[in-house]
């Protein structure tokens, strides 16, 4: 994937997406005596701007609490490159895994508007934290 440069336009643009998340810690997936502790997660990404981009790609950081880091990368999110137009949302569940009880994640989207410009929308650092991970 290139890097674009930074231009005021798409710098503008890309604080046009607002990105949520919730976080839920699965006990029926987890197996915290064979360091799996699994955690799922809702992502809401809202298009507060004025004109439609399409997700085509994304790219996460995942950091356990041990400090190992994970990257992934791969089309769109859950099998979707989901067109969003002004003024709407577009939501999905997804999953990870972790070997620790506790870690976060963050990462970037990368969209293409309707001018076929590239530009990427940060995910902000969102907590992955199974309840026996707090003292």
């Amino acid at each position: 994937m290139r890097r674009l440069p930074k231009m005021s336009l798409k710098k503008a643009l890309n604080t046009e997406f607002q990105i949520t998340t919730t976080t839920a810690y699965v006990e029926s997936e987890s197996a915290p005596d064979q360091h799996r502790f699994f955690f799922a997660y809702k992502i809401t990404i809202k298009n507060v701007g004025s004109s439609t981009a399409q997700l085509m790609s994304r790219h996460w950081i995942i950091t356990d609490a041990l400090g190992h880091i994970e990257e992934v990368r791969g089309p769109g999110v859950v099998g979707l490159q989901p067109k969003i137009t002004a003024g709407q949302s577009f939501e999905y569940d997804s999953a990870c895994p972790l070997k620790t009880s506790s870690g976060s994640m963050r990462g970037f989207y990368h969209f293409v508007d309707e001018d076929g410009e590239s530009f990427e929308v940060e995910i902000p650092e969102f907590y992955l934290i199974a309840p026996t991970a707090i003292h």
